[in-house]
């Protein structure tokens, strides 16, 4: 399969996986899991989106930029909580609309803008935000370095970024890459680490953090919540999917508990 073919397909699971995340038994899972109930597809939790906040140094009337946004967590929550104006910018519609509806919902309209967009493209003017963030995006995306580029054009001096991306644990063998590479998300392998990544791209790597225990605490969580709402996800996207779905999560887990996959945050910075 080409990658053409593979960004289709990966955006059509996207659109789907959208509509499957707003359901009522996916929501009240999002709230065990997460502390939120945006529809999200990413592993950002609430203490989470409150840390880069803070790493972001938000404030009220800054530009933030959100990659990858989805159906709007974690952008709108930190546009609401720091009073600063956020762009969210995807490419499947379906998310994009449940995130309009959200900032609607949320009195956030006039602080929010949505655009359809790839993130390895941006279509905004050099030097055009104060802060940018995306939740577990590159690991979804075949040109990480394009994407990053493509962040320090548009971020003005002193912007800062903060990103969560799950990756291959470092030194593997090519076994263990493998096994790593097939239970993670479907671009999780990287070419280099993403310290060297972000220095190609014109950034400064400020801060990492490893969140894998977090992040396999979450999995396990949202794991069991599935099993216990079997019947209500069957419903919505029938048996044979719903157990896929779970085996693909169960992987995951175990490829985690191997240490063969991480969760890390990176808060990197531009030059004056």
């Amino acid at each position: 399969m080409s990658l053409a073919q593979d960004l289709n397909e990966l955006a059509c699971r996207f659109a789907t996986d959208a509509e499957f995340a707003r359901s009522v038994a996916m929501r009240d899972l999002e709230r065990s899991v997460c502390g939120c109930d945006y529809g999200s597809t990413s592993w950002t939790t609430r203490r989470e989106a409150e840390r880069i906040a803070q790493l972001l140094e938000l404030r009220p009337a800054a530009k933030m930029l959100d990659v990858g946004a989805g159906s709007g967590w974690p952008g709108l929550y930190l546009a609401q909580l720091t009073g600063c104006d956020v762009v969210l910018v995807d490419l499947p519609l379906a998310a994009l609309r449940i995130a309009l509806e959200r900032a609607t919902t949320d009195s956030l309209s006039q602080r929010c803008e949505v655009v359809a967009a790839d993130g390895a493209a941006l279509p905004f003017k050099d030097a055009s935000f104060d802060a940018l963030s995306h939740s577990d995006v590159l690991c979804c995306t075949p040109d990480k370095l394009a994407v990053l580029r493509g962040c320090r054009r548009v971020a003005r001096g002193g912007a800062r970024m903060v990103f969560t991306v799950i990756v291959p644990a470092p030194s593997l063998g090519a076994p263990e890459r493998q096994i790593a590479i097939e239970s993670g998300p479907p671009f999780v392998d990287v070419p280099d680490d993403y310290a060297v990544l972000l220095d190609q791209s014109g950034w400064c790597l400020q801060e990492r953090a490893d969140l894998t225990a977090a992040f396999l605490r979450s999995m396990r969580t949202h794991l069991e919540g599935m099993r216990a709402r079997a019947d209500a996800l069957a419903a919505l996207v029938g048996s044979d999917e719903l157990t896929e779905r779970m085996k693909r999560r169960q992987a995951t887990i175990a490829a985690v508990e191997a240490g063969l996959l991480r969760r890390e945050l990176f808060v990197a910075r531009t030059g004056q």
